[in-house]
C-alpha cells in the first residue's frame, strides 16, 4: 500500500457503498446501522491499542449461520472482521 493511498479521501460512491453495506447487514440481522458503526468503532478503538491498522479499509460484518448440533435448523449471529494490519507495535 502506497502511503498517498493511506491519505486518499474515500469517494462519495465509496461511502454510499459502505452505508449501503452496513444497512443491509444490519437489517440482516436487526441491528440498526447505528449500532453497527459504534461496535466496528469499538472494535477499531481495541485492536489499535495493540497494532497499526487501516480503519478506512476495515470490514466488520454480522450475519447468521447454522448452530453446530442443532436438529432444528437454528440460526446464530456471526461476527466476521477483516481488518487490515500496518505494523505489529510491540
Amino acid at each position: 500500500m502506497s502511503i498517498l493511498n493511506f491519505f486518499r479521501r474515500k469517494t462519495s460512491r465509496q461511502i454510499a457503498k459502505d452505508r449501503l453495506k452496513i444497512l443491509l447487514i444490519s437489517d440482516r440481522v436487526n441491528c440498526s446501522p447505528e449500532m453497527m458503526e459504534l461496535i466496528k468503532n469499538d472494535i477499531a478503538n481495541v485492536i489499535s491499542k495493540y497494532m497499526k491498522i487501516d480503519t478506512s479499509n476495515m470490514d466488520i460484518q454480522i450475519s447468521k449461520t447454522a448452530v453446530a448440533n442443532s436438529r432444528n435448523g437454528m440460526k446464530a449471529p456471526v461476527l466476521y472482521a477483516n481488518i487490515p494490519i500496518i505494523d505489529l507495535r510491540n
